[in-house]
């Protein structure tokens, strides 16, 4: 990771652009640590990617908990077909 001045940033952008592309990671140093990161839209892509996996992975293991507390719902193949009316 590279670590710049927002004036760095402003002065050598298309520099900057450059490196993000080609996988460098760019961080924008600001006052009172309100630091900024550059990344690519491919790795952007990817955390966000991780971060829904690991959401949903997370709603899987609180069911199955659900499921081991017995906290279930039995409804018939009628009840059901009622319900969908």
């Amino acid at each position: 990771m590279v670590a710049l001045k927002t004036a760095d940033i402003r002065n050598e952008f298309k520099k900057v652009s450059d490196m993000v592309h080609t996988g460098e990671k760019v961080l924008i140093s600001r006052p009172r640590n309100e630091n900024l990161v550059i990344l690519s839209e491919k790795e952007y892509n990817e955390l966000e990617r991780i971060r829904k996996n690991s959401e949903y992975l997370a709603k899987i293991d609180a069911s199955i908990e659900q499921v081991n507390q017995g906290r279930t719902v039995t409804k018939s193949m009628e009840e059901l077909e009622d319900m969908a009316k």
